[in-house]
């Protein structure tokens, strides 16, 4: 069969794989054992599948297709972040990284090829959205991150977020399919407390998650508790008033408990005054929240600039004095143009590592 009618096997759920392979002629209980190659072993070579049959191997390579992940690239930064860039079975590119930290492993995914929602401060903001990402190019990220993890710092992987290239719940499906596949036992069975997924702020959607009631953390890129401020820098507030986002989050609360973070960075005479640090506390009153302030990392294609580390330490003492947890993050792979919002596809020679 030409290689465009064959068929993605890791499409297919369990019960579809099923009856596929009855439909063959084949027996029924092997799709269970060809699942836990795919998704618990993460094997994207039908050959390896050592307990099939040989000609149940070839009638696998005759029938379906593995659309694998390749690393294209890897850059190791002076922090030990490290970038790569995974090339798509129709020839995409996108990017995700390793941050090591004392404590954890933490794998960054994207969920798109680009991003449609053009945030004025993100590098891939500035690329066109080309589509989604399925689950198991997803999941794919995670599996030759955790690779990575293990082979340069001898540490397993701990956390992953969805704060890659793209807008996670734009590509609501291939998320939710991923973060199932990566926490289910029959999967790589991680805790679902130790995802975390990031949204720009689509209200709806945030309800839907709280429909959904799902058990991974959501945090939301804020960056302005004002609907001027944010308009200027998040189009997508024009659409999803803070007013909007409020209610929305309310919602989701009362459905899953879980809390929810808030994302900000503190921008050089945009956002970083007293008054913009008293918005944000009142938002901080709708529900149970922390707020990670996150250090800016310029782009070539924008203009701002990361408050000072003094005007930003005041900030986050006004949030912290008005009861709000608050942590400041410093960047990580800020060298390798891996930090927060520089994610980009661009080519450039590089400092390669074996992968």
């Amino acid at each position: 069969m030409e290689k465009s009618k064959l068929i993605d096997i890791r499409s297919l759920s369990l019960d579809a794989l099923k009856t596929k392979l009855t439909q063959m002629g084949e027996q029924g209980f092997r799709a269970k054992q060809i699942y836990e190659w795919l998704w618990v072993k993460s094997c994207v070579d039908f050959d390896q599948m050592s307990n099939l049959s040989k000609s149940l191997r070839e009638t696998l390579k005759e029938n379906f297709i593995i659309h694998a992940l390749q690393v294209r690239q890897s850059q190791v930064s002076a922090d030990k972040t490290i970038k790569s860039s995974f090339t798509l079975y129709d020839g995409n590119v996108i990017e995700g990284v390793l941050i090591p930290a004392p404590e954890r492993m933490t794998a960054c995914v994207s969920s798109q090829v680009g991003c449609s929602l053009s945030c004025k401060f993100c590098a891939t903001g500035y690329m066109d959205r080309k589509r989604n990402l399925n689950a198991d190019e997803i999941y794919d990220q995670v599996v030759l991150i955790a690779k990575q993890a293990e082979e340069h710092y001898q540490q397993p992987l701990t956390n992953i977020v969805y704060m890659g290239m793209g807008e996670p719940l734009l590509n609501y499906s291939g998320m939710m399919k991923s973060v199932e596949r990566i926490t289910a036992p029959d999967g790589l069975n991680m805790a679902a407390k130790r995802i975390t997924v990031s949204t720009a702020g689509i209200a709806k959607l945030i309800k839907k998650l709280g429909d959904d009631e799902v058990r991974f953390n959501l945090a939301l890129s804020l960056h302005a508790a004002n609907d001027k401020k944010r308009n200027e820098i998040m189009p997508i507030n024009e659409q999803n008033s803070l007013q909007a986002l409020a209610e929305a989050l309310k919602y989701y609360f009362a459905k899953t408990k879980n809390p929810v973070t808030y994302e900000y960075i503190v921008f050089n005479d945009f956002n970083d005054e007293l008054e913009d640090a008293r918005e944000l506390v009142r938002f901080c009153k709708h529900i149970p929240c922390k707020v990670n302030i996150i250090e800016y990392n310029p782009i070539s294609l924008a203009n701002y600039v990361n408050a000072d580390a003094d005007k930003i330490d005041q900030f986050a003492n006004y949030l912290k004095s008005q009861g709000v947890i608050t942590n400041v993050r410093r960047s990580r792979g800020k060298d390798i143009d891996a930090a927060c919002g520089q994610l980009a596809i661009k080519e450039k020679d590089s400092k390669l590592v074996e992968n």
